[in-house]
C-alpha cells in the first residue's frame, strides 16, 4: 500500500497510522514552573535526544500549552523518566486540567525538587533531567506557512538517577522499564536490553 499522505484510503486506514510507524517514541515527561509557582506536568510523545555534546532534548507541542508558556517565562524544565510502575500516574497527567491545578496532585504524584532548576521532578522516576532552555521554534510547513506546533529545546545541565538502578557503573534501562508511545492508545515497555557492538 502507498498514498500520499493526505489521501489516506480511510475504509483501509480508518486511523493515522503515521504515529504507530514511528515508534516507539520515548515519552518527554515534562515539569516546568511560571513565575507565579504554577506548576505543571505533561507527558510528550514527539520528544527525544537531539545532541550528545552538549547534551540537548527536544519535545514538541501541538499548540502553546502551560508546558511551553511556563519554560518561557522561566526558561528552564524537569525531564523524569516514565517507566512501567508509573504509567498510569503518566497517562493522568495528561487530562486537560485547569490553569493553576497541578497534574503532581490530579495523578497523586510526589514532587521532589530539582538541584539547578526550580521545576521538580517526578519523586519516583528512576531518573530525570534538569534542563536549561536553548530555544523555543514554532514551526513551518513545507509552504512556509505558520504552525500552532512549538518545538521547546533544552540544555542537561543535571542528572537525578535513583541509585538502586546503577549496576556495574551503569544506569540498567531494562530494570527501569522505561515506557515509550506507540500508535493510537498503544505503548511499549524497554524491558529487555540486547547489545551489538558497532563497527570500527
Amino acid at each position: 500500500m502507498f498514498y500520499p499522505f493526505d489521501q489516506r484510503d480511510r475504509a483501509a486506514l480508518p486511523h493515522d497510522p503515521f504515529k504507530a510507524i514511528i515508534a516507539p517514541r520515548p515519552v518527554g515527561w515534562i515539569s516546568s514552573v511560571s513565575h507565579h509557582g504554577a506548576l505543571n506536568l505533561a507527558p510528550y510523545s514527539f520528544f527525544n535526544a537531539l545532541s550528545n555534546t552538549p547534551p540537548i532534548l527536544a519535545f514538541a507541542s501541538d499548540s502553546k500549552k502551560d508546558s511551553v508558556a511556563f519554560i518561557e517565562e522561566t526558561r528552564e524544565f524537569t525531564w523524569s523518566m516514565a517507566s512501567y510502575d508509573l504509567r498510569f500516574e503518566m497517562n493522568a497527567t495528561g487530562a486537560s486540567l485547569p490553569r493553576g491545578m497541578s497534574e503532581f496532585d490530579h495523578a497523586g504524584l510526589e514532587t521532589a525538587p530539582s538541584k539547578l532548576v526550580g521545576a521538580p521532578r517526578v519523586a519516583k522516576s528512576p531518573a530525570a533531567l534538569e534542563c536549561k532552555l536553548i530555544d523555543i521554534i514554532q514551526l513551518n510547513d513545507m509552504h512556509g506557512t505558520q504552525t500552532q506546533v512549538f518545538l521547546v529545546l533544552g540544555q542537561v545541565v543535571g542528572v537525578y538517577i535513583n541509585d538502586a538502578f546503577i549496576q556495574n557503573g551503569m544506569f540498567n534501562t531494562a530494570q527501569a522499564a522505561p515506557i515509550a508511545r506507540c500508535g493510537y492508545s498503544d505503548y511499549a515497555v524497554a524491558d529487555q536490553m540486547f547489545a551489538v557492538k558497532r563497527p570500527a
